[in-house]
């Protein structure tokens, strides 16, 4: 993701959908600038709601968004400008350990804040820089797990909703039976759904869905 991009999704504060695999990282971002270290990582697998939950705490921080592949290609002392930086995707590989060391140095000389996301926490990744990684192991991390059911099914008529789709139970209740308990499955399914319903001229129904879906598992 470029620098201070986020998706085209909306990642308003009211867009976010809460429930318990997420609310601890919620309440993390709720709670600034009272938080437990001045840099915190939000790990989660791809589509949990990190990056929802960085571009709130951004809008209300002021913070700067850089993407962790960037690290290395980055002006990191003009990152800092306003006393608060996010780092999405933080991952072991083509890892800048210099950059990444670099970072976490002046955060902690500028006094500033530091929020990273990543799929698995940074005290695992294999860096070579043993001070480094000192620093990654003393990160506090907040989980965020998959949605349980009830949040997946809010996620799906949220997504409808958001494309002008009238979903109906029956239809909600048969995809999350269907696809993986994500929010990038969800995304995918009703991505799917809407341009399957648009090309054949149908309206989004169980039916439909059970012609796309049928080989997933239940």
């Amino acid at each position: 993701m470029p620098e201070g991009q986020f998706d085209a999704e909306s990642f308003a504060r009211e867009d976010f959908l809460s429930g318990p695999s997420n609310e601890s990282a919620l309440a993390l971002i709720e709670r600034w600038p009272d938080w437990p270290a001045q840099a915190m990582v939000l790990s989660g697998p791809e589509g949990s709601g990190k990056s929802h939950l960085a571009a709130i705490w951004a809008e209300i921080a002021g913070a700067r968004v850089l993407s962790g592949r960037l690290l290395g290609e980055t002006d990191l002392p003009a990152a800092f400008a306003t006393g608060a930086l996010v780092v999405e995707d933080l991952s072991p590989n083509d890892l800048d350990e210099r950059a990444l060391f670099h970072l976490l140095n002046l955060a902690r000389e500028e006094d500033a804040f530091v929020l990273f996301t990543a799929r698995s926490a940074p005290a695992a990744f294999p860096v070579a820089i043993r001070d480094l990684a000192s620093r990654l192991r003393a990160l506090p991390v907040v989980t965020l797990a998959a949605p349980e059911d009830a949040l997946l099914r809010a996620l799906i008529v949220k997504l409808a909703t958001d494309r002008q789709l009238a979903v109906d139970e029956a239809l909600v209740n048969y995809l999350a039976n269907r696809i993986e308990r994500s929010f990038a499955a969800a995304r995918a399914a009703v991505t799917n759904l809407d341009r399957e319903a648009m090309r054949r001229q149908r309206p989004v129904t169980r039916a439909l869905a059970a012609e796309l879906f049928r080989d997933s598992p239940s």
